[in-house]
């Protein structure tokens, strides 16, 4: 069907239904970074491939809404059809309820799928159109009849994260999180795939880029049920869930069991689904006392990170390397360069794909924050200018997630000023020592100080959570580093990632990131207790753009001891021609 079609079929329905407006975002039942194919239906309607964006179909008008990062894209793949793109967060352009509110009449039903939409998403919807007096309905999933070869839920098999990697077992999770919130007369329900993973050390390939299993959690005080496609269970899985205290149920069965559960059940509105969440009779509202433990590691998910790490080091080490020899040939772009790191991951004992999709942007694509290149957008690779690759990988023992900025020849002075202001807010921050209480955003102004004395800064966040075989970005409404408030204490067990970076438009971006672990600080520390970070990520930083003499001397002994740790920890599992390549590159500035 083309775009022209299947608005069509969108709106016989919506006539059918007394609908005059249906509202298509970007999501899934589980409120996931990354989605299944099933539930990407505002791309199948749009023909918009982006990964953020929101559809809206009246019965006589359409419009898309996405952000700076897909203006050019979009408006590419939206001509032709009737979808106006609205530009977020450029003056004068209205939200999609203001669109609404100016298009439709008041008394008007506004449609959305409340299994694909969150609570405090609904809810925030139906107050805003209210102002304009339009009605909110949420029992309809148009999509489940006009989308005729639409694709079926994921059926991968799910598979159990051994104690070796976990650390700690599901029946143990399960105990401690019954004991944080539950009395003998309340259950908690599980929505988020990270949380459903973490408290039963149960992976699978439902999702792309995270090795998730596709199901729902409900705790009560004396069961724990798994909702899941029971095809997805193997009987070796079926057995380790019994020996850990959990039954099966269909992963439809959901709603009818939630309804018919009298006691109260913790939920979490930003997490949980409007449809699951209207089949509990009495929820109490509460932040996920899980996402809250996940996020600080064991001593087996630490030592398992640090293995990942250093093998994911050996990658990066020998893609530079070749990277930098090969250029100059000819013949390189961006998506080759992309596809030859994934090849050297993968020769990396228990490597399981990649975290994210590389970020892989040559000199003006380098400006672009979260630039994917893509077969239209593909490049040549010259033997000049900066590359900017970030990129991470996925191991059963560790998720990894590291950014390099590559010299590939001749540079302009900005790119060394942007170089080495970059490298200056990194190492700043990357070596801080803190009071505990301390959060991220009390220490971002770490990152950003060098280059703001020069009139420069950046808009993204500087550094997120990273999960042990999870999601690269990992709970991120906690811990971060970023210039908005987050309140979420750094403490030891925590990852993040120091990630400044500099963007100039149509000439050049750098970023350097390292993902971090937060560790007591002990040296030199009379009163306490006091932090630091751990440098988990093992990869020389190229020394060639480097203005050696605007780093101080704290900075150029740090940053002269952490190239030497990667040297260290990295050459026993380097061949002698990668050894001394490895050996020269990290030499002392």
């Amino acid at each position: 069907m083309e775009t022209k079609e299947k608005l069509q079929a969108l709106r016989s329905l919506m006539r059918r239904e007394d609908i005059s407006a249906f509202i298509t975002p970007s999501t899934d039942p589980h409120a996931g970074e990354y989605i299944p194919e099933r539930w990407k239906s505002r791309r199948w309607i749009s023909g918009f491939t982006g990964s953020a964006g929101t559809a809206v179909v009246t019965l006589n008008q359409a419009a898309l809404w996405t952000d700076s990062r897909y203006f050019i894209q979009a408006t590419e793949q939206l001509a032709g059809t009737e979808f106006l793109l609205m530009k977020e967060k450029i003056e004068g352009t209205p939200s999609v309820t203001e669109w609404l509110g100016t298009v439709l009449p008041k008394g008007s039903v506004v449609a959305v799928d409340g299994w694909v939409n969150t609570t405090a998403e609904v809810e925030n919807l139906e107050n805003e159109l209210r102002a304009y007096g339009l009605i909110l309905r949420t029992d309809i999933d148009p999509y489940a009849e006009i989308w005729t070869d639409r694709p079926a839920i994921p059926q991968s098999k799910a598979f159990v994260q051994g104690l070796e990697f976990a650390g700690e077992s599901a029946a143990s999770k399960i105990q401690r999180i019954r004991k944080k919130t539950l009395s003998a007369q309340t259950s908690i329900i599980l929505s988020s795939l990270e949380e459903v993973a973490w408290t039963l050390n149960l992976r699978a390939d439902d999702v792309e880029y995270t090795p998730f299993v596709l199901g729902y959690v409900l705790i009560t005080p004396s069961d724990t049920l798994l909702y899941i496609c029971k095809e997805k269970v193997t009987p070796e899985v079926a057995d380790y869930l019994k020996g850990e205290g959990v039954s099966l149920r269909e992963y439809d069965d959901i709603i009818p069991d939630l309804q018919a559960l009298d006691m109260p059940i913790f939920v979490q509105p930003e997490k949980t689904n409007y449809a699951v969440y209207s089949a509990i009779k009495n929820p109490i509202r509460k932040d996920s006392v899980v996402e809250q433990m996940l996020i600080f590691k064991n001593e087996t998910e630490i030592r398992c990170f640090r293995n990942a790490m250093e093998k994911d080091g050996v990658a990066m080490v020998k893609w530079m390397k070749w990277t930098l020899e090969n250029v100059p040939k000819g013949g390189q772009t961006e998506l080759s360069l992309s596809k030859k790191l994934e090849e050297f991951r993968a020769e990396q004992p228990l490597f399981k794909g990649v975290s994210f999709e590389s970020i892989m942007g040559y000199a003006h694509h380098g400006a672009i924050v979260h630039y994917d290149p893509t077969p239209e957008t593909d490049i040549p690779v010259l033997p000049e200018g900066l590359l900017l690759i970030d990129s991470g990988g996925q191991y059963l023992d560790g998720t990894t997630d590291i950014t390099r900025t590559i010299p590939l020849g001749p540079l302009t002075w900005e790119m060394r000023r942007d170089y080495t202001l970059v490298l200056r807010g990194w190492i700043r921050l990357g070596s801080a020592v803190f009071p505990k209480g301390t959060c991220g955003t009390q220490l971002d102004t770490l990152a950003r100080e060098a280059m703001w004395k020069y009139g420069i800064n950046y808009l993204h966040g500087t550094g997120h959570g990273v999960g042990q075989f999870m999601s690269v970005h990992e709970a991120i409404d906690l811990h971060q580093f970023r210039m908005q408030w987050r309140p979420t204490p750094l403490l030891p067990g925590m990852t993040i990632t120091d990630e400044p970076g500099i963007y100039i438009e149509g000439s050049h971006g750098v970023r350097h990131e390292n993902t971090m672990l937060v560790v007591e600080a002990t040296d030199g520390i009379t009163f306490g207790p006091y932090y630091t970070f751990e440098h988990l990520t093992l990869c020389p930083i190229l020394t060639s753009p480097i203005i050696v003499e605007w780093l101080t001397d704290e900075e150029r002994t740090w940053f002269n001891n952490y190239q030497e740790t990667v040297y260290q920890r990295l050459a026993p599992r380097l061949d002698p021609d990668h050894q001394a390549w490895l050996r020269e590159v990290t030499k002392p500035i």
